[in-house]
Parts: structure tokens; C-alpha cells; sequence
């Protein structure tokens, strides 16, 4: 498997309470062929990607990783197999993105920016996150919020069951307003990390960024009365003074479920049943194995309990017990039942 990553950069954590902490981002897809089963995920033998974006807190003392986070566009795989969990998305989703239109996403001691630089870049994202907050109680968002620190042919690059879109109109319309519309008591629950380094920025939430109750029509999905956390990760390019694309993972499968709702274990029993079938064999088999053991060890208990100097009176004196062919026909049966 290839790691091959578009956007790479580092920074101090602009938290407050975190700012001694470094962050590492490494944004793209990961590339292999697909041989075997994955989360029931039909394999398909051919060469796929599927979207990361991978944050790792640095230690320069030791030298050494201390956490990371991981986020995967499982949905994106499931589409590329033609397993498509979700109704049609609003958006267009491909299943490898492009990178920054610049193609300079690589951030390496090499190509080093200026620190002005990055800071330039969070001041815009502080800005932005904290505009979008302001109207978290509104169903809707005016473009003028936007346009203070988007440029107007924005490129977003959503997650599979989403997808992307191309300029601001557009977005308003394939994500944001529906988002807004769909979703009610939407809440901003932080950041645990937000870094910049150059033209790039990066943040995401633990255990969540967001929470909301999904009124009906997101995603195509009826809504409910579970309020859910959302985990969302969020890549940006700045151009000049403002922002010019933006990546975005949610992990759909992890807020759905909190719905009620487990799209991977549903949709892979209806297209893999096999992966199901493998499951409870394997279900089926540890449990043989468990009742045969411990079927062995009371044969063994009953058989050291037994004294040599009892005497039992000749009326009752029956066979002698071949407990050892006991265990040997109780393993027959085990096989026999594994085969069945």
C-alpha cells in the first residue's frame, strides 16, 4: 500500500492552555489493491483509494509521536466497490480528490514559509470559525458571512454521502443551507487542535465538533429526536486574503450511529452477506471449542474424584467408565458440528 499525501504541514497548537503543543497534518489517499475483505467491505482485487487525514502530536524531547488522530472516508471505499450505503448526494464525489490546485501543499524544511505566513492564515480561519459560530441559531447563513473570508470560486471538497462543490453559490446550495436547514439545536462544541504553517490550516474535534439533531432531509435521511455528536476535520489553502479550498471529512458512519443507524454493518448484510456468514462461523466455531473444553475438564474432575480403594457393593458394580472415550467421541461431535 502507498501513502501518498497531498498537503503535509506542521504548527504550534493555537488553543488556548495548548500552545506549546506540535501538530503534525498529512492530508490524501491511501493506494493498494484491494484483496481482501475490510469492515465486510467487499474486496475487488483492483487498485483503490480512500481518502486520510492523519494529525500527530510531536515531542521534540524524545523525538517521538505521542497521540494521532486518524480519519478515513470509509463511505468513499464503499461507494468505489459499488456498495453505496446513502441516498444520492447533493454534491459530486469522486474517489480522489485533487490536491491544491498550487500543487506546493508539501510543507518540508526545504520549502519553509515565512511565520508570518501562518499567521496570516489562522487569523482567517480565528475569523471564520468564529463568524460560523455566531449563527449557529440561524436555519440559514448569508453569503456576505462568507464572503468575508472565502474567495467567491470556492473549491470544497466534501465527504462521500456530501460530496463537493465549486464556488460559493454552489456550496450554499449542495451543502451549507441544507446542513443548516435540516439540522436544529446546532451547537459548537471546540477544537482540539488548530494549526497553520504557510498558505495551509487544519483543525478537528475530539470527541466531536459539533453537535446536532437531524430534523429530516440530511443526507436524504428521515430525521429524529437524538441529539449527535459530529466529528469533522477541516483542510484549508488560503490565496491572498482569503480562503480558496477546503477539504472536509465527517465521519458519517460514527454520527449515524448515534442515530441509530449502523450503515456499514447494514448496507455490507445485504451486498456481502458472505462477510456476515464468515462472522458467525467464526462465532459459532470459538463457541464449540469453549463447550468442548470445558466438557474436558468436568471429565477430568469426575475422573479425579473417583478413588481407587472405593468399594462400591457387588449390586451396584456396573462397566467401568472409558472416559477417554468419552472426550474422544465428544470431539467427534464438535468437528461434526463444525462441518455441518
Amino acid at each position: 500500500m502507498q501513502r501518498r499525501p497531498d498537503i503535509f504541514f506542521a504548527g504550534f497548537n493555537s488553543l488556548a492552555g495548548k500552545e506549546e503543543e506540535v501538530w503534525v497534518l498529512s492530508m490524501g489517499h491511501f493506494l493498494g489493491n484491494f484483496d481482501a475483505d475490510w469492515l465486510g467491505i467487499r474486496h475487488t482485487r483492483q487498485m483503490m483509494t480512500i481518502r486520510f487525514a492523519e494529525f500527530s502530536m510531536y515531542d521534540e524531547s524524545s523525538d517521538k509521536i505521542l497521540q494521532t488522530g486518524l480519519f478515513l472516508d470509509v463511505i468513499g471505499l464503499m461507494q468505489s466497490v459499488g456498495m453505496n450505503p446513502l441516498p444520492p448526494s447533493t454534491g459530486s464525489y469522486f474517489p480522489c480528490y485533487p490536491g491544491p490546485r498550487t500543487h506546493d501543499g508539501l510543507v518540508t524544511q526545504t520549502h519553509c514559509p515565512d511565520p508570518s505566513e501562518g499567521k496570516q492564515t489562522q487569523q482567517l480561519i480565528d475569523t471564520m470559525v468564529a463568524d460560523l459560530s455566531s449563527i449557529n441559531h440561524l436555519n440559514s447563513c448569508p453569503p456576505e458571512i462568507l464572503q468575508k473570508t472565502w474567495h467567491e470560486d470556492m473549491l470544497w471538497y466534501g465527504p462521500a454521502g456530501i460530496g463537493s462543490s465549486y464556488s460559493i453559490p454552489r456550496y450554499q446550495q449542495q451543502h451549507q443551507l441544507p446542513f443548516r436547514a435540516q439540522l436544529s439545536d446546532k451547537k459548537f462544541e471546540g477544537h482540539e487542535v488548530r494549526i497553520a504553517e504557510g498558505k495551509y490550516a487544519a483543525f478537528f474535534g475530539w470527541p466531536m465538533n459539533l453537535s446536532n439533531t437531524p430534523t429530516g432531509g440530511f443526507l436524504g435521511l428521515p430525521g429524529g429526536t437524538a441529539n449527535c455528536p459530529m466529528q469533522v476535520v477541516d483542510v484549508y489553502r488560503r490565496d491572498g486574503d482569503k480562503l480558496a479550498e477546503n477539504w472536509i471529512f465527517i465521519d458519517l458512519p460514527y454520527y449515524l450511529k448515534h442515530q441509530g443507524l449502523d450503515v456499514i454493518e447494514r448496507t455490507t448484510g445485504i451486498m456481502n452477506p458472505s462477510a456476515i456468514e464468515e462472522t458467525l462461523d467464526s462465532t459459532s466455531m470459538k463457541k464449540n471449542e469453549t463447550e468442548l473444553i470445558t466438557t474436558k475438564l468436568a471429565v477430568k474432575r469426575k475422573i479425579s474424584s473417583v478413588s481407587e480403594d472405593d468399594e462400591v457393593a457387588p449390586a451396584a458394580k456396573k462397566a467401568p467408565v472409558d472416559y477417554p472415550k468419552i472426550i474422544e467421541c465428544v470431539s467427534d461431535r464438535s468437528i461434526e458440528s463444525d462441518n455441518s
